[in-house]
């Protein structure tokens, strides 16, 4: 597969819908992080090679603290990839780009709607803030990475971006080991 956006989960009235943790999603997870994950919900993206790829994290973590990073870029060669973009420049050029071009920011707009609608349905935070820096900023690339990928192509324009960008991180293969199976 050379096409890592489309997205082959369930939607729902307010967007793609995570999936279950299959066996062994939370430890790989945990792999890719170098740490247990907090408020882990389920997987939203599955990179090619069948990992997990992008999280689904629950609005509040355990202890009820708001965590309004709904969407977590879990694999660590598409976070390296991302931040290789960071690196270049491209929020800074994406930034000015949306400031020039009102298509561009209206779809992004929508994209930050469209993120706020699938985290409301979860729980409904105090704060109206999003991932990346959305509707108004690029400021994180790893994060609209991970809404791009767990919404599909189409919702987030920046995110998409990015994502193609990106180019083919997990030509190499599965970033974790996948944990034995009992």
């Amino acid at each position: 597969m050379s096409d890592p956006t489309g997205h082959d989960g369930p939607v729902g009235p307010v967007g793609p819908v995570a999936e279950p943790l299959g066996p062994g999603d939370r430890q790989v997870v945990e792999r890719q992080l170098g740490r247990p994950p907090r408020a882990l919900v389920g997987v939203a993206h599955r990179c090619p090679c069948g990992q997990p790829d992008v999280v689904e994290t629950s609005p509040r973590l355990e202890d009820g603290t708001p965590f309004p990073t709904l969407y977590y870029l879990t694999c660590p060669r598409a976070n390296a990839a991302a931040s290789r973009l960071e690196s270049a420049g491209l929020m800074r050029e994406w930034q000015d780009e949306l400031g020039a071009d009102p298509e561009l920011a209206a779809g992004y707009r929508a994209a930050h709607e469209a993120y706020l609608a699938a985290r409301d349905a979860r729980d409904v935070l105090p704060t109206r803030a999003t991932a990346g820096g959305m509707p108004d900023r690029v400021k994180c690339l790893h994060a609209l990475a991970a809404h791009a990928l767990a919404a599909g192509p189409g919702v987030n324009p920046i995110g998409d971006r990015a994502v193609e960008g990106m180019g083919e991180w997990w030509a190499a293969g599965p970033c974790a080991a996948m944990p034995a199976q009992p």
